[in-house]
């Protein structure tokens, strides 16, 4: 398999990797040219399309926009999920192919997870929530039943959002902040409860 990116992220999914998953490494691509090792992995900095789509491959980048442009610019090949041993993911619920489940992290059942999306340390996704792809739950957060989360969107560091709500697509929820009522797209929402303090649509 080859990962895309060799930052900060990309370490974390070495560690996935490292807890027992099975899969090898082939080698990390970054186009930037300034990093030249990960956790002694040499980095290859020419980014062949060709490869890209014919190898299985992991988009190891935290940010939600750069993982959509990699993934639409060189028509990736996405490898399954990555799914750390200590991750707790019912039977019933799916995790689609390019995303990452991290330690800790529990996906309950019925849960649906979108292609290339991360589900980081000790987050609780709970029964029959629908996540879109891109998006991105960050360690600790709740996202408790029949939640549906919009494509792109990021649930900050805590957060907590309670049964049935919907957030659009694009949304930025900061770190614990507790969403009480719908959010519609592109929307930033902060505090307790949470409220939109502005729109993000660039």
């Amino acid at each position: 398999m080859i990962l895309f990116g060799a930052s900060g992220h990309a370490k974390v999914i070495l560690d996935i990797i490292n807890s027992g998953t099975g899969d090898i490494v082939d080698f990390i691509l970054d186009d930037n040219s300034e990093i030249f090792d990960l956790a002694g992995f040499e980095i290859d900095h020419i980014v062949d399309r060709s490869i890209l789509q014919k190898n299985n491959t992991i988009i190891a980048i935290g940010d939600n926009k750069i993982r959509k442009y990699i993934c639409l610019k060189y028509n990736i090949m996405l490898h399954q999920a990555l799914i750390h041993k200590t991750a707790i993911v019912s039977k019933s619920a799916t995790v689609s192919n390019g995303s990452v489940v991290m330690a800790g992290a529990v996906i309950n059942h019925s849960a649906n997870i979108g292609e290339n999306s991360i589900i980081n340390s000790n987050a609780i996704i709970e029964h029959d929530v629908s996540i879109a792809k891109f998006a991105h739950i960050s360690p600790g957060a709740i996202v408790t039943g029949a939640v549906s989360i919009g494509e792109g969107s990021h649930i900050g560091a805590g957060a907590s959002i309670i049964p049935g709500i919907s957030i659009g697509e694009w949304v930025t929820i900061g770190a614990g902040a507790v969403v009480l009522k719908d959010v519609p797209d592109y929307a930033v929402v902060v505090g307790n409860p949470g409220r939109i303090i502005k729109y993000n649509k660039n």
